[in-house]
């Protein structure tokens, strides 16, 4: 088994630069400069040119910088004042310091147990400061992990009370959430207030079957497909940023409960690898869309 402390030592050094504005040749040319300064070694430079006008610049850049904690104020330093002239936004992101990643979930732990089980292994750079869960069912996986579990009840029609705990038990321990089949909407008041971003997995091949049951749509419709979509968390129900999507294939002699049953292999693979990629800053948001660099 990998331990997750030398899956942090091996990012020491390694800096990312999120890079994103009008795509013309000094702001290429100036980006390199900053970052050839600094790396001792350049180990990833991804690029990629949205259409329009102007023309829109996306950058992911990973490089091994000696001694990064005494000179990282001073690259900030330098890309403030090189990159924003330029009208680019930027981020700069110490690798070695992994996102804190709060799930919510509810009686389904295919999911949830896929991230604990790839986090203990040090495959997703992640910590995991608590689990919080509308049903107990879930509640010996987490333990086993020796992760925190709070059981929040959230039944009925009003869930603003049940909202406000979440909200307070998360307080500012989270870079980010994910819903890990966890089955309750979350309102607006609730998003406006939580302040970081979600992610959520939804079981069908977005946009088709938005909402509930959507095994048993896709019974009723006859579809030769199914899928799973992961997807930043909007007002909008099921209709946020898509980060990942992926389908199996099924065919008339499949029930709802066996198309089911198929689905939740797509799901946990799914779910997966967006939250590893957004945990690695491959995912840069534009509008309704995403730019991923997987």
């Amino acid at each position: 088994m990998t331990d997750r402390s030398d899956s942090i030592e091996k990012l020491q050094n390694h800096a990312c630069l999120i890079v994103q504005g009008p795509d013309f040749a000094e702001a290429v040319a100036t980006v390199a400069t900053v970052v050839g300064k600094y790396a001792a070694r350049v180990l990833t430079f991804e690029q990629h040119t949205e259409p329009g006008e102007p023309q829109e610049l996306y950058q992911r850049i990973e490089f091994i910088v000696d001694a990064l904690n005494e000179v990282f104020d001073d690259i900030e330093i330098e890309l403030k004042q090189r990159l924003e002239p330029l009208g680019l936004t930027w981020q700069l992101i110490n690798r070695a310091r992994p996102k804190r990643m709060v799930v919510l979930a509810s009686k389904s732990d295919h999911c949830l147990n896929e991230l604990l089980w790839r986090q203990n292994r040090g495959e997703l750079p992640v910590s995991i400061p608590m689990v919080i869960s509308n049903h107990r069912d879930v509640q010996h996986s987490v333990e086993q992990f020796d992760i925190p579990f709070h059981h929040v009840h959230s039944q009925g029609p009003d869930k603003s009370a049940a909202e406000a705990e979440i909200l307070k038990l998360i307080g500012s321990k989270a870079d980010f959430v994910v819903l890990a089949r966890y089955m309750q909407i979350l309102s607006e008041d609730f998003l406006e207030h939580i302040d970081v971003p979600i992610i959520n997995i939804h079981h069908s091949f977005l946009p088709a079957f938005i909402g509930a049951a959507p095994y048993r749509k896709a019974k009723e419709r006859g579809v030769k497909m199914i899928g799973a979509t992961a997807h930043y968390v909007t007002t909008d129900l099921d209709e946020g940023p898509i980060i990942e999507q992926d389908i199996a294939r099924v065919g008339h002699a499949h029930t709802a409960e066996g198309m089911q049953q198929r689905g939740q292999y797509v799901e946990r693979a799914v779910l997966s690898r967006a939250v590893q990629w957004h945990a690695e800053d491959r995912v840069i948001r534009q509008g309704n869309h995403t730019i991923v660099f997987a």
